[in-house]
This record gives C-alpha cells, sequence and structure tokens, in this order.
C-alpha cells in the first residue's frame, strides 16, 4: 500500500462501508476488519474497483488478542494507518430493569473496550497528522430505555475519545467522536452516506480548529 491507510473497524454495509467508500475514493487504501466474511469480500471488492489496496479480516474485534494480530499485521504490511475509524456497538433490546450485568458488560466491551484494543495496535504505525475517528449517536446524550447498553456504549466511547485525544495531541495524532443526532435511514440527511461525509470533515480538520466530539444534525 504506497497510498495513505485508512482501517475501518467493524466494517459492515452502513455507515462503516460508506467511510470506506469515502476514504477510498479519496484516494486511501483501506483495511477491513469485520465479523461477516461476505460483507467483507463484497465491500472489498467494490472498493478495489475504485482503485483502492485492500486488506481484510475477519475478526471478533472482542476478542483482544485477535483484535491486536489483525491490526499488527496489517499496519505491518501497509508501513503505516493514517486513520482508524471505529464504528462497533452493540443494539440488545433491553430495558434497564431485564439488562444483566453480564449482558452490559458484554456490550461495552464490544462499543467502547474494542476500541482500546484497536488504537493501542495501531499506535505503532500512526506518525503525526494521524487520526482516529469514532461513529458516536445521540443516545451518549439521549438513550433510549428500551436499549439501554446502547446509550452506555456512546457515551462511554465518546469519553473514551476525548481521552485519547488529550493522550495523543502531544505526538501530533488527534481523536473525534461524530455524534450522529438523528436516526439512520437509507435516503436523506441521515444516510450512511451523508454521515460518512460529516466523517471525512472531521476527520481532515485543521489542528488548530480541532474538537474531540462534532455534532452532525444534518
Amino acid at each position: 500500500m504506497s497510498r495513505p491507510v485508512v482501517v475501518v473497524v467493524g466494517a459492515g454495509p452502513g455507515v462503516s462501508g460508506s467511510v470506506a467508500r469515502r476514504f477510498a475514493d479519496e484516494g486511501y487504501d483501506v483495511g477491513l476488519f469485520g465479523r461477516n466474511r461476505r460483507v467483507l469480500d463484497e465491500l472489498a471488492a467494490d472498493l478495489e474497483r475504485r482503485g483502492a489496496a485492500v486488506g481484510l479480516a475477519q475478526v471478533d474485534v472482542t476478542d483482544e488478542a485477535a483484535a491486536r494480530d489483525a491490526v499488527r499485521r496489517l499496519g505491518q504490511h501497509a508501513g503505516r494507518i493514517d486513520v482508524l475509524h471505529f464504528n462497533p456497538s452493540a443494539f440488545r433490546e433491553k430495558d434497564p430493569l431485564s439488562l444483566t450485568v453480564g449482558e452490559l458488560l458484554e456490550d461495552v466491551a464490544l462499543g467502547v473496550g474494542s476500541l482500546l484494543t484497536a488504537v493501542q495496535a495501531a499506535r505503532p504505525f500512526l506518525s503525526a497528522g494521524g487520526r482516529i475517528s469514532v461513529t458516536g449517536s445521540m443516545a451518549a446524550d439521549a438513550p433510549w430505555e428500551g436499549a439501554a447498553s446502547l446509550g452506555v456504549q456512546k457515551a462511554g466511547v465518546r469519553n473514551l475519545v476525548h481521552s485519547l485525544d488529550k493522550a495523543l495531541a502531544p505526538h501530533g495524532i488527534r481523536a473525534v467522536s461524530v455524534t450522529v443526532r438523528g436516526t439512520l435511514a437509507a435516503e436523506g440527511v441521515f444516510s450512511p452516506d451523508r454521515v460518512a461525509g460529516a466523517i471525512w470533515a472531521a476527520v481532515t480538520t485543521a489542528d488548530a480548529e480541532w474538537r474531540s466530539e462534532v455534532p452532525y444534525a444534518g
């Protein structure tokens, strides 16, 4: 991979796929990490048609050892990681009176903990100018009680992004959570492509104007 490299963690057909396509169209090569091999293969084929070199790994990102190894192998192959985009979250339709502690922790391991794993594994391949982005949600501020763990995940991952940004800023690496303040839809301002455009805009913001949270309201 001779071009800049974006790694998409939790790659799938929605926002993460649109992010991968947007970066490919902007001249990036792409690393894809996800659980569904068929989805990964279909997305990779689309990206290759757009001119991107693509590396992919079918991996459960909550498996810390496997996820670290996958990110390291991609980084070693490419020689660099310029942008790490994190998309995973768990949607479990349980209110806080029926949600168990075990279920909550399992969901947080995916929606928050696996960001930590990915960033730590990617860090040796990130240099000044590197960026970390996360698909955030209004559930962080206005959770739906019917899926209580989602709000916890989104609030937690946003908090972690703030910490990562402060820790990495002295090295010229920045982190941002793009808070989607609306419901994703196939078309309109909350379509995956439009959200991906907001993520691209956040990632390409100059350091002097950088914020570790950027709201997207359409």
